[in-house]
């Protein structure tokens, strides 16, 4: 079981993923063209090239999760456009919102009563 908590650490790859890359392909993106260490802990969230799927890995000390969400009806209503790098940071109840197809910049959230770090 995975837990999107507050302190998790989520990282968006901007650029769309060829699904047909699994766990191996993923991990060796993560080191090699993200510049992110894999094994950190940190959720990565991709997407295809048609916006009509999802795919989180995560390492959790013993192996790596691979989930994929495919949308049954429509794509993907939200992405970051960010041309200038190659990952976004998300904060966890806005990857909520995402993974439920909705608008996490329109998502209104009371403010956390201090930052995790």
């Amino acid at each position: 079981m995975i837990q999107l908590l507050p302190h998790l650490r989520i990282l968006l790859a901007l650029q769309p993923v060829d699904f047909r890359k699994g766990i191996d392909s993923l991990v060796s993106l993560c080191k090699n063209s993200l510049d992110e260490n894999p094994f950190s802990g940190t959720l990565f969230v991709f997407r295809n090239r048609s916006g009509t799927s999802l795919k989180l890995l995560i390492y959790d000390s013993q192996g790596f999760w691979l989930l994929l969400k495919r949308f049954s009806n429509g794509k993907i209503r939200w992405w970051p456009k960010d041309s200038s790098s190659l990952v976004q940071h998300i904060e966890a109840q806005h990857l909520l919102v995402l993974i439920y197809n909705g608008l996490p910049h329109k998502a209104d959230f009371s403010p956390p009563w201090r930052r995790i770090a």
